[in-house]
């Protein structure tokens, strides 16, 4: 990862190389809490990868991606989705990208882009089942089925893979009413009477 490149990751996001654990930065943290105050778009990652950036990435993306709200199946079927993405631009173009992992509007998006020579048109329809003796042509197929939605722009300067699954939606306090305790009995007298 080139020098500019680190700073500006370390800057959004403090990862321990010991532990594969992420955590935000000073600024990032101020970000965040300022963020509370206003629905905007949050920032979550920025890093280029490699093939040697790939499991921390994995990583870091399930990490963020369940502080975000993701959990179950829907944050399993996310990361699997981003990973996809990441390891065929490892795969298929150059062995390198660029990474972007935001919220905004109740979502939690990625970006993955490439400067490969794009993708053929038939593997971005990636709406019909890959054959089962194939070897490639899966993962698109994948990323379509695990995401609410997926967008896919590519051409002979490289490819944008944007992936978007929606958070689950938090308590809303402010239509909470007040709970009334109420105080219930049954069959008169005891025994056998029923209080609550």
């Amino acid at each position: 990862m080139d020098p500019s490149a680190r700073a500006t990751f370390q800057q959004v996001l403090h990862l321990d190389s010991a532990s594969g654990s992420v955590a935000p930065s000073g600024s990032a943290r101020r970000q965040s809490q300022a963020s509370l105050e206003e629905p905007a778009m949050r920032t979550l990652l920025i890093l280029p990868f490699t093939l040697h950036d790939v499991t921390k990435l994995r990583r870091a993306v399930a990490e963020l991606a369940e502080k975000c709200g993701l959990h179950g199946p829907r944050l399993d079927d996310f990361v699997l989705a981003v990973h996809e993405s990441v390891v065929n631009a490892v795969e298929h173009a150059g062995g390198h990208g660029y990474f972007k992992l935001w919220t905004v509007n109740g979502v939690i998006r990625s970006e993955t882009t490439d400067r490969g020579s794009g993708i053929p048109d038939d593997y971005v329809d990636g709406h019909s089942r890959p054959s089962d003796l194939g070897y490639t042509g899966r993962g698109i197929y994948l990323i379509r089925r695990l995401t609410d939605t997926a967008d896919f722009h590519t051409g002979p300067l490289g490819t944008t893979v944007r992936l978007t699954m929606r958070l689950p939606r938090g308590p809303d306090f402010s239509t909470r009413q007040q709970m009334r305790r109420i105080r219930v009995s049954a069959g008169g007298h005891p025994p056998g009477g029923f209080t609550a």
